[in-house]
């Protein structure tokens, strides 16, 4: 488990992490969003202590990062955005030097690196020349040194940037796979990534914790979800069903066509099915056609960007401080 307490970092007069407050619970796969400067990165190494805060703690199962450092780094591996690759040596000679400096040897360093040879499907290339190597294959070597000393957590920053659609699938892949043995901490800028493969949501605006919780609740919460109808009549006779539905707010009323309705609808403190029933028999009622009647979700982009514009606004009205 890892508890971020109020951290704060400030470079000058420039605050980077404003009071930032999380745990992060064993077993889950989390996904790190947030926009260019708003703090993941500088989050990121503070909690693998590569860089000091300026306040605030952050506790790996229970050990202090900056207090007692030695104890709680052996819980995390840590793939910085750039990996730290020595591209002269094959993949096989760089493991065999990580984990020797993981304080592995003999049959335990053996052991392990043929164990994260095979799970990050390097096997094949691990006498290959790193710097010949594709960037996915680069990606996978950064994250198999992550995995040496079987670290309870791993901590990835970016690990998917700068990679084709193939090599971003693979490398999403191997992060569902992880995640079944590890905690798994991945910052991204591609939000179907992060809805795809994660337990639950980070995002940082500004330093600041805009949302966390899973992305089925940010769906269903942060924004509301609204009902499309296409009835097959004239607005004049379209509107008197959806008058008789008391809970309904009109938001939209088109024609797409002549003689029929666009309706874009917001359902108010009811059951979202209760509202789609209540309209199918009020339109049936009047003997109305309904060619379309659907709900639009809330997309986790929508959600990023309402919640980053929302916590720029905030910042912008009580004077905060720039961005990092």
């Amino acid at each position: 488990m890892i508890e971020v307490e109020h951290l704060t970092k400030k470079y000058g007069d420039v605050t980077a992490v404003s009071d930032l407050s999380f745990t992060i619970e064993p077993g889950q796969i989390y996904g790190f969003l947030g926009p260019n400067g708003a703090g993941k990165s500088t989050t990121m190494n503070i909690m693998t202590g590569c860089l000091s805060a300026t306040e605030g703690h952050v506790r790996i199962d229970g050990y202090d990062i900056f207090e007692e450092p030695d104890k709680a780094k052996r819980l995390i591996g840590y793939l910085p955005e750039q990996p730290p690759l020595y591209l002269n040596e094959t993949p096989l000679e760089y493991l065999r030097f990580v984990g020797e400096a993981k304080g592995l040897r003999g049959g335990a360093l053996n052991e392990q690196l043929q164990e994260v040879l095979r799970q990050t499907g390097i096997d094949g290339v691990k006498h290959r020349r790193i710097g010949d190597l594709s960037k996915g294959y680069r990606q996978r070597v950064g994250i198999a040194q992550a995995l040496l000393g079987n670290p309870q957590m791993i901590i990835l920053d970016e690990p998917t940037v700068g990679l084709d659609p193939l090599q971003i699938i693979e490398i999403r892949d191997l992060i569902k796979e992880l995640g079944k043995t590890h905690t798994v901490i991945f910052s991204s800028h591609i939000l179907s990534e992060v809805q795809a493969i994660c337990d639950k949501v980070l995002i940082i605006s500004k330093g600041h914790l805009a949302a966390f919780d899973t992305p089925e609740n940010l769906e269903r919460h942060m924004t509301s979800q609204e009902i499309i109808l296409t009835a097959d009549a004239p607005q004049d006779r379209a509107v008197d069903p959806l008058t008789k539905v008391e809970w309904i707010q009109l938001l939209e009323l088109t024609e797409p066509e002549p003689g029929l309705t666009r309706a874009r609808l917001k359902a108010e403190g009811e059951d979202l099915k209760e509202a789609l029933r209540a309209l199918f028999f009020a339109f049936a009622e009047e003997k109305i056609a309904l060619l379309e009647l659907t709900v639009e979700k809330a997309s986790l982009e929508k959600i990023f960007i309402e919640l980053t514009e929302f916590a720029e606004k905030e910042e912008q009205s009580y004077g905060g401080d720039p961005e990092t």
